[in-house]
Parts: structure tokens; sequence; C-alpha cells
């Protein structure tokens, strides 16, 4: 396969805008943080898909509901905090990107807790700490294997591979967190061949592109050339910006979303390699 180096209901419903033939519709990274896996000599692809990018939660797993938010809450209690983010609350916290930025957005509109310092940068660290105890916990969930792979991941996955498209999972969340989602739930021979780009590998996280344009950069591929895998508004936002085709693929959170500048939309991964080639090709030839 590839050696690992850091580098720093079941109905589906698709919409792709007229296929085929019709319009279906850098910046400075810190890069200390990391996770790329590359492939070793790996030939090159001969599709016109040249990179697939999948996101995490709600992607290759629903992990939100019975997985972030239920570890967010265990973190509270054992920390003493008077509070509980309920599956209606989460959803609209969802809308923030990044569970730091989660938590330091909801304490800025509810009120700090006692335990909270003051100092805005002791206030930072104290987050920090926080995150860190609940992606410990959600690792422990994780592997559990409570949260199973959503349908067609793993499937389209090894499609993608087989044809020598590169993969990588692209997420705000934290970069343990994702690693062992890719590691425990698509096993380890996969997780070789899938690079990671994930939690403060970027300045800005979705609805930024930065993320998305960090990953088509590194594997030196066109944007045009990428398809990525969503599964909300924000995260469909930044593969737009930054230029690439994108299918979303819906979650318990982002069911009703308005979805449409997505290239299809899907209730599940219930389409192949080929389809995400055609959609490029018709770009192509439009």
């Amino acid at each position: 396969m590839a050696s690992s180096s850091i580098v720093t209901s079941y109905t589906s419903q698709w919409f792709p805008k007229k296929l085929p033939g019709a319009n279906v519709a850098a910046n400075r990274f810190k890069s200390s943080r990391v996770f790329f896996v590359q492939p070793r000599a790996a030939a090159a692809s001969d599709s016109s898909v040249k990179a697939l990018f999948f996101d995490c939660d709600g992607v290759l797993v629903d992990t939100e509901k019975d997985g972030h938010r239920v570890s967010f809450n265990q973190t509270f209690k054992e920390k003493g905090l008077d509070t509980v983010w309920d599956v209606e609350l989460y959803g609209e916290l969802l809308k923030i990107g990044g569970g730091k930025e989660r938590m330091t957005h909801y304490f800025n509109q509810v009120g700090w807790p006692d335990a909270a310092p003051k100092d805005s940068a002791e206030r930072k660290a104290f987050v920090a700490s926080l995150h860190k105890r609940k992606t410990d916990l959600f690792m422990e969930l994780i592997d559990t294997k409570e949260l199973p792979l959503r349908p067609g991941v793993a499937r389209l996955v090894d499609e993608a591979l087989a044809k020598n498209i590169k993969v990588a999972v692209c997420s705000t969340s934290n970069e343990k967190a994702v690693s062992a989602i890719v590691n425990v739930l698509l096993g380890p021979l996969r997780a070789r061949s899938i690079s990671i780009f994930a939690g403060d590998v970027v300045p800005r996280k979705k609805p930024d592109p930065a993320i998305y344009t960090l990953a088509a950069t590194s594997f030196q591929v066109e944007p045009s050339s990428c398809v990525v895998i969503e599964d909300s508004g924000i995260g469909l936002q930044a593969a737009k910006a930054a230029g690439m085709t994108c299918i979303v693929t819906k979650s318990v959170y982002t069911a009703d979303e308005n979805f449409d500048r997505a290239d299809a939309v899907f209730d599940f991964i219930d389409f192949g390699i080929e389809f995400c080639e055609s959609l490029v090709t018709s770009k192509v030839l439009s």
C-alpha cells in the first residue's frame, strides 16, 4: 500500500446540475500540526478526479449528536461546570466551526463559568484544556466502535484508491480525533493511504476554504480536479470557495439545510467514483 510520513430511509436523492455538458457548478498556512500520510510512488491517476476530500464528522461517521456532544457534556460535568448542551442547542452551535471556537462563542453569549479566568489569554488556555479532555473522551468512544462508519464510505474510498486518486480527510475537528476515526473505523491499511488535514493546521476554519486549498496545494492538484464530500452548509461554502466540486451527504443535524449550491445531494454515499468523475468531466466540457 503506502508508507506513512508526518509532514507537519435509505432513499437516495441527488440533483446534478444538468449532466452532461452544462455548468455543474497560496495563503501562508501553519504546517506544524498537519498529519500528512503520503502514498509511496503511486502511479499518476488517469481519472478526471485527482483528489477526493472527505469531511469527517457527519460524513465518515454521524458523530455530532451521540459523540462530540456527549463528550463535551461529560467534560463540563467533570470540571464542575453548570453547562449542558442538549440536542437542539448543539445543533445551533454547529454553525460555529471548530470545538474550541464553539465553546468560546457559547461562553461569550451566555457568560463565562465562575471557574474560568478573567484574562483573555488565560481563557484561551482554559478552553484548550476543556477541549483536550473532550477529545480524550471522544477517542475512547471511537475505540469502542459504538459509532459506525456511514454507509458507502469504505467502498468509495476503496474505489478512489484503486484508481490512484489521492484521498484525504479535511476537518476542523481535533487532529487526534480525526486520526482515530480513520485508523479505527476505516482500518490501518486504508489509513496508510489517507492524508489528514485537521485541527489548527490552517488559521481560518470552514466556511473559509483554507483547509481545502491547503490539501490541493499539498497534493499539487488543481482545485477543479478535486471532489469534496460534505454534510453541512459551512462545509459546502468552504468547498465551493476553494473552486471544487462538492457532493453533500445529509446528516442528522443538516438534513434541513439549504444545499442549492451543491453539485449533488444524497442521503448517504449511494454513488461511486464514476459519478464523481462525471461531475468533474461535465464542468470541463461545459
